[in-house]
């Protein structure tokens, strides 16, 4: 019987080492008995960082595989992410705008409370129900320096350099997890007589086995797609975005604030990233190539950064939407841009590694006689995840109200739309998404609270039956008056976000 106990992990980028840091530190106690993690890296291939934001499952991740928050910190240019505001999506006016927050609603295992809001509620929806979009307005980080490591006073996730924490990573992994780091460049692959690959040959000469191979080559997925013949699925008719076009801005005062959100910011055919981290903000036009050209793209991005574009470089970066048809075939397992990529909105490439690596560390097969029952497993479990995930990315552009370019019209199209998410959209109009129906899943990414933030902060409307906001108005007002005190405690308690980044990169956090 063949054990599976050497994993073999090709790639390196956030995918390759924070799939390494999980499984080898999940299975550290093997190590003594022949349990081995290898990450094979080419020296010739530069890291790709779309995205630099993450969700608050990191904060778990990197606890989990021994990481000190403050060297986090130090180390990765990071700061703190407590949530998104969308600017421009459902009208286009300049005071268009809404926030998907990290805080649950008050109270959200007790009372629904969007009946509650719709039938009496004043100001936004986030507002009524959590701190979090006055804090982000306020420019207030989401703990103190008080506040130990990974523990939060509000909810809150990481904008980061992705450069930086992949080295970051890799140190940790080797130093600390005992993860084997070789730096060659895969010139072939053998395969065994059963279809698994069986050996990579290096140009730099050394053959490297293993049992369990974990393709992080990024859109290239050498394993996945070159060798194992996995198709690739286009979901470019749901998703228009095809281009990015990334910059690094430097701030113009090294005192100015810190956005302790990421803001998003529609534009003519797409959308602006804004990210702030602690030495400069990173900044990004996503756009469909189809409804305007790179030039004019870039153009709308200049104009949005203002006289600090100058001569700044702009890198240009070709999104493929979608992702492959099969994510475990074999003994080859996709993670990454080599199991695919959507877009940037909401920060889900990170999080789909972090999902992606936890699972194949906690279910990694023993031999490989039971590696084919675990993948198919796999492989519902993460393509009801990515069908999710392309599901709430579309929300953002079905719920518009613009009309002034094609690209949002053809947003608009039902043909467009998944018909689960199509079914969906039609059943909130009667009834609103809430804790207990089937959001309520370990494979579900977006919880129903961040569908009720996109939502009702873009203005749809659930029809309340008459006497619906009757039920439960005592859980309501309490839960209102909750929101409004916590909100004044933690308006008067917490630092600006800038300064305690200061105080962390000076005097670190507390350990836990």
């Amino acid at each position: 019987m063949q054990q599976v106990k050497r994993i073999v992990i090709v790639g390196g980028g956030t995918a390759g080492w924070l799939t390494a840091g999980v499984i080898a530190a999940r299975h550290h106690a093997r190590k003594p008995h022949g349990f081995s993690v290898t990450l094979v890296e080419s020296p010739n291939i530069p890291i790709i960082g779309v995205g630099e934001g993450t969700w608050p499952t990191l904060r778990t991740t990197l606890r989990r595989i021994s990481v000190r928050e403050t060297d986090f910190f130090r180390h990765c240019d990071a700061a703190f992410k407590q949530g998104a505001r969308f600017n421009r999506w459902t009208t286009g006016a300049s005071d268009d705008g809404y926030y998907h927050p990290l805080m649950l609603p008050q109270s959200f295992a007790r009372v629904n409370l969007v009946p509650h809001w719709l039938a009496d509620g004043e100001g936004s929806f986030c507002d009524a129900v959590t701190p979090q979009g006055q804090l982000c307005d306020a420019g207030l980080a989401p703990k103190t320096i008080a506040t130990p490591e990974y523990e939060a006073l509000a909810n809150y996730a990481y904008h980061l350099d992705a450069g930086k924490f992949s080295s970051f990573l890799q140190r940790h992994c080797c130093e600390t997890l005992g993860v084997q780091h070789v730096v060659a460049d895969v010139t072939d692959v053998r395969m065994a007589e059963n279809g698994d690959v069986a050996a990579l040959e290096t140009a730099q000469g050394p053959v490297i086995e293993g049992d369990l191979f974990v393709d992080c080559t990024g859109f290239r997925a050498l394993l996945i797609g070159e060798a194992m013949g996995v198709p690739f699925r286009e979901c470019s008719d749901i998703l228009f975005c095809d281009t990015a076009l990334a910059v690094q801005v430097p701030y113009a005062d090294e005192a100015d604030p810190v956005a302790c959100h990421t803001i998003s910011t529609a534009q003519s055919a797409g959308w602006i990233w804004d990210i702030g981290l602690p030495t400069r903000r990173g900044v990004g036009h996503v756009f469909s190539s189809s409804h305007i050209s790179a030039e004019r793209a870039e153009d709308e991005l200049r104009a949005y950064i203002g006289p600090a574009a100058g001569d700044l470089a702009v890198r240009r970066i070709p999104i493929r939407s979608g992702h492959r048809e099969t994510f475990w075939k074999g003994n080859v397992v996709a993670v990454g841009l080599a199991a695919g990529f959507l877009e940037p909105l909401e920060a889900s490439a990170i999080v789909l590694i972090e999902l992606s690596a936890k699972m194949i560390a906690e279910q990694l097969p023993p031999n490989r006689e039971v590696m084919d029952f675990l993948a198919r497993r796999y492989n519902e479990t993460t393509h009801y995840r990515w069908g999710r995930i392309i599901d709430f990315l579309k929300l953002h552009y079905a719920l518009t109200q613009r009309t002034d370019s094609d690209f949002w019209r053809d947003n608009r199209r039902p043909e467009t739309i998944p018909d689960r998410l199509r079914e969906l959209m039609e059943l909130w109009k009667y009834q609103a998404p809430w804790l207990h129906d089937e959001f309520d899943r370990a494979e579900e990414v977006f919880p129903a609270a961040s569908y009720q933030y996109v939502l009702y902060g873009m203005g749809h409307r659930t029809e309340v039956p008459r006497g619906a906001s009757d039920t439960d108005a005592e859980l309501a007002q309490r839960a209102w008056r909750e929101n409004r005190a916590q909100t004044a405690r933690l308006m008067a308690g917490l630092p600006r976000h800038r300064e305690l980044l200061e105080k962390i990169a000076q005097h670190g956090m507390q350990p836990v």
